[in-house]
């Protein structure tokens, strides 16, 4: 790995076990054994380096999350979706930290306008690629904007009130259920 890599990867660990706003420059610097004017030849900033660490650590955990939804029910929507929500927030209880940083980053971006068109941009891939959860060709932008949207409220309930957060099983109900009463356009 280059420096680059170094910081990233220490950016990473460092948010896994600090989180956003506790992690230093010092710390990322102790982990990556590099040196402060590296931060800042490749990165800019500090608040640019964890952006990053942070967008690529969600982005994997999210493609991790899609590539293991099982091929049983490939003609069953409901189930694609159950099987994807129950494996997200499993995995807001088994990486509590990288959730819990990316939470924080996100409300950190609000003061940082050129790290927000950044974030923004992400989320239009997330999205994106959200969009493609059924199979289809092209993807339905509809259909990733809520489930990102739907990726966010989540989070933050599991990260606020796990016991009491609503279950993969109760919002494909409460889906249908919205669906029954909207329904067709």
């Amino acid at each position: 790995m280059g420096t680059r890599d170094d910081l990233l990867a220490a950016a990473k660990l460092c948010l896994a076990e600090r989180g956003y706003a506790r992690t230093t420059v010092r710390d990322i610097v102790s982990a990556s054994g590099t040196n402060l004017a590296a931060i800042n030849y490749h990165f800019g900033t500090r608040d640019k380096l964890l952006y990053q660490a942070m967008l690529e650590s969600s982005s994997t955990a999210v493609q991790q999350i899609l590539d293991s939804l099982p091929v049983e029910h490939p003609d069953d929507p409901a189930e694609r979706l159950r099987a994807f929500l129950q494996r997200l927030t499993d995995s807001f209880t088994t990486d509590t930290a990288l959730w819990s940083a990316n939470a924080e980053s996100l409300v950190q971006a609000l003061h940082a306008p050129d790290i927000r068109t950044e974030l923004g941009a992400a989320q239009g891939r997330a999205r994106a690629g959200l969009s493609h959860l059924f199979g289809d060709e092209p993807g339905d932008p509809a259909v990733g904007a809520v489930l990102q949207t739907m990726i966010g409220g989540l989070l933050l309930q599991w990260l606020i009130d796990p016991d009491h957060a609503p279950t993969a099983d109760t919002i494909v109900a409460g889906l249908r259920a919205l669906a029954e009463r909207t329904g067709p356009e």
